[in-house]
């Protein structure tokens, strides 16, 4: 989506901040012993109540509201039975249209008490998500955001899932420009444009280098390869001239 008006910039932040609310509130209704569809069905009530649909369930018929993915699991994790337990790490992915328009973000959390290596990568996972952000800017190449949280890695000493990628979002759940490297990529030779839509969200890992399928009759559940604690953090931003419009923030 590329933002043309005052009226499609105003529809996006609203469907913007419907997922960071949803979000937010998962996040803090977690609790151990509960069931990731308890977590889900928190979601999903919320953004019914906000006139919203869950994107993963209307684009690809996601057999949950939204994305919860635990320990092992790094992204699309299928709300389930699995409990939750003190010290897991959890990301939720909220991903919902209104009217049309498309939002999307997530978060990494540690449940309660938890590992102080993990605890550290989720404080790092942020800021290399806005790492990348701080160079969103219309006309900029868009490799400088891979370039952005290449660096930041690299100088914290972790590693960067290379086969999940942001990408364009607004009119779709997945929209042009297609994938967005979030690891510094020689090849890319595209240009942010004035009033470009995507999303900012790189995999931070403490080893990890790719996804994988989790398991052969598990089509949506991703996990880290080699295996390592991974984060994930996710705005939705548009490109302007004095840099990113940070849409999915709670407001």
């Amino acid at each position: 989506m590329t933002i043309t008006t005052e009226e499609q910039l105003e529809q996006l932040k609203a469907i913007g901040r419907i997922c960071a609310k949803t979000r937010d509130a998962m996040a803090a209704a977690m609790r151990p012993g509960m069931t990731t569809l308890e977590l889900d069905e928190i979601g999903a009530r919320l953004l019914a109540e906000h006139g919203a649909q869950s994107a993963p369930m209307v684009t690809y018929d996601f057999p949950g509201a939204t994305c919860i993915s635990v320990n092992e699991e790094i992204a699309h994790g299928i709300p389930g039975e699995r409990v939750l337990a003190e010290g897991d790490l959890v990301n939720i992915d909220v991903s919902a249209a209104k009217d049309g328009v498309f939002a999307d973000c997530g978060s990494s959390f540690v449940l309660g008490e938890g590992d102080a290596r993990v605890v550290k990568l989720c404080r790092d996972g942020k800021k290399a998500m806005w790492a990348g952000i701080n160079v969103v800017k219309a006309g900029a190449p868009l490799a400088d955001i891979g370039d952005a949280i290449g660096k930041f890695a690299k100088r914290g000493g972790y590693t960067l899932i290379r086969n999940l990628a942001s990408h364009g979002v607004g009119d779709s759940l997945h929209d042009e420009p297609g994938e967005i490297a979030t690891w510094p990529d020689r090849s890319e030779r595209r240009k942010m444009t004035d009033g470009l839509v995507f999303t900012i969200e790189p995999f931070l890992s403490l080893g990890g280098r790719m996804a994988d399928q989790k398991s052969p009759d598990d089509e949506w559940t991703l996990t880290s390869r080699p295996l390592a604690p991974c984060v994930q953090y996710e705005h939705t931003v548009v490109a302007t001239p004095r840099g990113a419009i940070v849409i999915t923030l709670p407001g």
